[in-house]
């Protein structure tokens, strides 16, 4: 059952006035749609002349996927948001949004959502990462510009003895 009375055709109509508004790239959805098409021919096997088959889209075809995408987006948002208000609070979780996904009656999409979600949340922790080691180089060779330009080196040099004074300041870091 739907939240407060939040039924699909009461969301499609409260957005329907900012449909032109707000839009998604027209290339990603003509992207997302061609790879899943692709995929779907590809099980297909070859045409009677062996060769791979392509699917088309028509432009109104992927006009209505767009709207489709926004209708469901905001559908999705307003029961998020219910729920999320619901516990008294006013940031949607990834929580809200998985619960929002089970009431509407979509669970089948939850364990691949959280399968994507663990990727983000890997791919978010090594960029993290790189930056964080980005940024330790670049402070180290802002303290110590002779380090930084040992770093930047073609690595001919790399068998040379460090200075002391890069001896005493590794045992003040340590």
């Amino acid at each position: 059952t739907s939240r407060k009375g939040r039924s699909p055709s009461r969301v499609l109509s409260e957005a329907r006035f900012k449909m032109s508004e707000d839009t998604l790239p027209a290339a990603h959805i003509k992207r997302l749609v061609k790879h899943k098409l692709n995929e779907l021919m590809a099980e297909l096997g070859p045409d009677a002349k062996g060769n791979k088959q392509e699917g088309n889209i028509q432009k109104e075809a992927l006009f209505a996927f767009n709207e489709s995408a926004k209708i469901f987006i905001h559908y999705l948002t307003a029961t998020a948001n219910d729920i999320c208000r619901d516990g008294k609070r006013q940031t949607i979780s990834v929580d809200d949004v998985f619960r929002a996904i089970d009431e509407l009656e979509f669970g089948e999409f939850a364990e691949p959502l959280r399968q994507s979600l663990e990727g983000f949340k890997k791919n978010a922790a090594a960029k993290s990462a790189q930056r964080t080691e980005r940024e330790d180089k670049k402070r180290k060779a802002m303290t110590n510009p002779a380090a930084g330009d040992e770093d930047e080196g073609d690595g001919d040099d790399a068998e040379e003895e460090p200075d002391e004074d890069e001896d005493a300041n590794d045992a003040d870091e340590a």
